[in-house]
């Protein structure tokens, strides 16, 4: 069973700043603000939603489908896609513009400042969605936001159950274009920040959310995560990863393994449990594609 997976896929430039951002950003005088961070590290890695989602699930043994439009210099991801036995049927290539591009920049505490460039994203409303026998679920994760409405739209027509999980993009959408997203989906994902978001546009608390949809999930980063299942509350811990070293991806890492749980007709909780697994592994690797899964751990 494949999964449609709607974002975006991005070239992530990722600097290591050594010091705090908070030690260097002084709040009285952000109306003048002027700084500068030294990053002795910088690398350039394969990312964006779509590409870390659709490797986590693969690296788990799902079958991604991952729906992206990429620019110019595009064929690169393209390739990097078909070596990882990744179909990349639906990503399409947009000539006159760049792949989209993040910069980021992770201090000593694993905060992070991100710039991002959308580039061939704002195209991605151009790719449409439709029913085959295959595809049985799908995401739509941080796209562009014309994508983002009409892919969820063409879920819905199609009958394909789908995960919204908004990211970075929430900020787009007002409270009526969120409720909208939310009675279309089945289920919610969101961060801690993202969820006080949600619920502040909405109105809607979560208890509130996780009745409308078959289950909400609050990622709490090394807090492990909150399940909502119709307005109950479940904690899942988190598990505890072999170094720290890099924050970028671990989201989508996580949303990968619950996308191979969903598939498989697993409880939320236990999606949740295999989420927070894959998330600790790919956090102790720089990169947000560049971890390993062992299937038979």
């Amino acid at each position: 069973m494949a999964a449609i997976i709607c974002g975006s896929l991005a070239f992530d430039t990722i600097m290591t700043f050594e010091g705090r951002f908070a030690e260097q950003i002084m709040p009285d005088q952000l109306h003048i603000l002027n700084v500068s961070f030294l990053v002795p590290a910088l690398r350039r890695d394969f990312g964006g939603c779509a590409g870390n989602i659709a490797y986590s699930l693969k690296a788990l043994g799902g079958d991604p489908l991952p729906m992206a439009t990429v620019g110019s210099d595009g064929p690169e991801y393209i390739a990097r896609l078909k070596t990882l036995g990744i179909d990349a049927s639906y990503v399409r290539e947009v000539s006159d513009t760049y792949t989209a591009q993040a910069m980021i920049m992770t201090d000593r505490d694993n905060n992070q400042i991100t710039a991002f460039h959308p580039g061939a994203m704002t195209q991605a409303h151009v790719t449409r969605i439709e029913a085959r026998p295959d595809v049985k679920l799908g995401i739509i994760s941080p796209d562009g936001r014309d994508a983002m409405l009409q892919h969820a739209d063409q879920f819905k027509a199609a009958g394909i159950p789908f995960v919204f999980d908004p990211g970075q993009g929430l900020p787009m959408f007002d409270g009526k274009d969120l409720a909208a997203f939310i009675d279309k989906a089945s289920w919610v994902t969101v961060n801690d920040y993202e969820g006080k978001m949600l619920s502040e546009r909405t109105g809607w608390d979560s208890a509130t959310i996780s009745r409308k949809v078959k289950g909400l999930v609050v990622t709490l980063g090394a807090e492990g995560c909150e399940v909502w299942i119709d307005g109950v509350c479940t904690v899942v811990p988190p598990v505890k990863p072999d170094a720290v070293v890099d924050p970028t991806g671990c989201g989508d890492a996580w949303r990968g393994a619950l996308l191979f749980g969903l598939e498989r007709g697993w409880s939320l909780e236990r999606c949740a449990e295999l989420g927070n697994k894959v998330g600790a592994i790919k956090i102790a690797q720089r990169g947000p594609q560049n971890y390993t899964l062992d299937r038979q751990a």
